[in-house]
């Protein structure tokens, strides 16, 4: 979310990012959220650490961010809002729309669309991407991994890895999440491609926290 700025509460986790030379400028999240001003990514030990069914992100990508945020509302309330991508649209601004593939509960296997706005930069124009995103683990109240492209006019990530860890901790919930990013386009500027993700990544736990604890109060 570009118009967004980094959250207080969210407690960033180290990050690794390989600093290529190339021109090409892209400020967008795969995610769907998008960031224009965020601490620069720095060049520190990636955590391989977390996973969900024994898998995680990508650990050979030079994109890479993760984060974390604690929440306080009931797990369930969490759990729901992240879960329900078809509402995504309704506390996300960015995700413009979301569409299930295929029916019944989110699951391993489980396919969703969704799209978000990218703005122009100095290297690639504005054009809307369409992200297809494949669930390949989901452990109820615990995790889900999911990945897929996100594909633009003048605009490709070839993969987006996405990982979401959800404990229960004195307070609240901790939400731990990370991606990486793959793709001859992003890995063009890697510490540019790094500040977008994580711009995204920090305004996304931004807005689950806002509405689950918004929710939590109102019960």
């Amino acid at each position: 979310m570009f118009s967004h700025s980094a959250s207080n509460s969210a407690v960033q986790q180290p990050r690794r990012a390989r600093f290529g030379t190339a021109a090409v400028t892209v400020a967008l999240a795969v995610t769907g959220v998008l960031a224009s001003t965020i601490p620069t990514a720095q060049a520190t030990p990636h955590s391989s650490a977390s996973r969900c069914g024994g898998r995680g992100v990508d650990e050979n990508a030079v994109i890479r961010y993760e984060s974390d945020v604690l929440i306080k509302a009931p797990l369930s309330t969490i759990w729901k809002l992240q879960t329900d991508v078809e509402r995504w649209p309704s506390w996300q601004p960015p995700v413009t729309t979301a569409e299930r593939l295929d029916p019944g509960r989110l699951k391993a296997g489980s396919q969703f669309r969704w799209t978000t706005p990218a703005p122009a930069t100095p290297t690639t124009p504005a054009t809307t991407l369409t992200i297809t995103s494949t669930v390949q683990e989901l452990r109820r109240h615990n995790c889900i991994l999911w990945s897929g492209p996100a594909i633009g006019e003048g605009l490709r990530i070839d993969e987006g890895v996405h990982l979401w860890t959800f404990r229960k901790v004195k307070g609240g919930v901790l939400v731990h999440t990370e991606e990486t990013w793959t793709g001859d386009q992003v890995e063009a500027d890697v510490p540019t491609a790094t500040e977008a993700l994580g711009g995204g990544l920090e305004a996304w736990l931004r807005d689950l926290k806002t509405t689950a604890e918004s929710l939590a109060r109102a019960q």
